[in-house]
């Protein structure tokens, strides 16, 4: 213990227990998600449930290779990673110049961004079905991609537009008298100190676009069909499989997981920005 350190053995000793009842609250159901996508459909259904029982692999089996959810994985990442990569290709460019321009309407193009999240997405869906059916691009991967476009260039643009407002001006005045264009200050200069905004953005196109469930299931049939969706078809009735929905689940988390850990230093550098001056 440190000298001026006030902290009683008996305090510490209460945040450290208190941390861990919070770290297993939040890891709870993920276990019991993992745990029951393992048991088999009697001992999932068993009360009280089970916590000693048999491992078997049988419901990953029969969701990735009888009930095509890994076909669904598949357009699940097609649609995610395509969308993240348009948003960003699109989003960071508009981002810079709202942060370092000024023109007219730039406001009202502001507004115009940040109020496209606010508008509810069952509002959206019968205008969106219509305009796919008629242009013949029901169940394609292009019409979720477009649509998803909708709401997640505006996040990468807001995100993105706070992080380069964060980046002295002084940077791109000096390149300018270097003989630089706002073109190069913006790719060798603005992006690479706005890398932390760009991953934050970037994890929550993924998310969104991996998780998103309605216009999945207004849009697409078979071919284009996506994880979530394959997942809502699993309930008919009163025969819910709970082992299949399980490990569906499991398998739609986990990609989102191992994203978040690849970008975790950038994330961490994101959400924080602008906290210390």
């Amino acid at each position: 213990m440190t000298r001026g350190d006030t902290t009683s053995p008996a305090s510490l000793t209460a945040q450290v227990v208190l941390l861990a009842l919070i770290i297993l609250f939040c890891l709870f159901p993920f276990y019991w998600m993992v745990s029951t996508s393992l048991k088999d459909q009697i001992v999932a259904l068993q009360a009280p449930p089970a916590w000693t029982f048999d491992v078997t692999f049988a419901n990953y089996f029969d969701v990735l290779f009888k009930d095509k959810v890994g076909t669904s994985l598949v357009n699940s990442l097609i649609i995610a990673i395509s969308t993240t990569f348009i948003a960003l290709a699109l989003g960071t460019p508009a981002a810079y110049a709202l942060a370092r321009f000024e023109f007219r309407g730039k406001r009202d193009l502001w507004f115009w961004f940040i109020t496209n999240r606010m508008v509810s997405p069952i509002v959206l869906a019968l205008p969106f079905f219509l305009i796919v059916r008629n242009l013949g691009l029901l169940d394609t991967h292009i019409a979720l991609i477009l649509i998803y476009l909708t709401f997640n260039l505006p996040i990468v643009i807001w995100i993105c537009t706070d992080q380069f407002r964060s980046i002295p001006r002084e940077i791109d005045e000096a390149a300018l008298l270097e003989g630089a264009s706002h073109w190069r200050i913006f790719r060798s200069i603005c992006l690479p100190l706005a890398a932390p905004g760009i991953a934050v953005s970037a994890i929550f196109s993924f998310i969104f676009s991996w998780n998103e469930l309605m216009f999945a299931l207004v849009l697409t049939r078979n071919n284009a069909k996506t994880a979530p969706a394959i997942a809502v078809s699993f309930m008919e009735g009163y025969n819910l499989p709970y082992g299949k929905i399980m490990a569906t689940s499991t398998l739609i988390v986990v990609p989102v997981i191992v994203f978040a850990l690849i970008a975790s230093k950038q994330l961490v550098r994101g959400l924080t920005m602008g906290a210390v001056k």
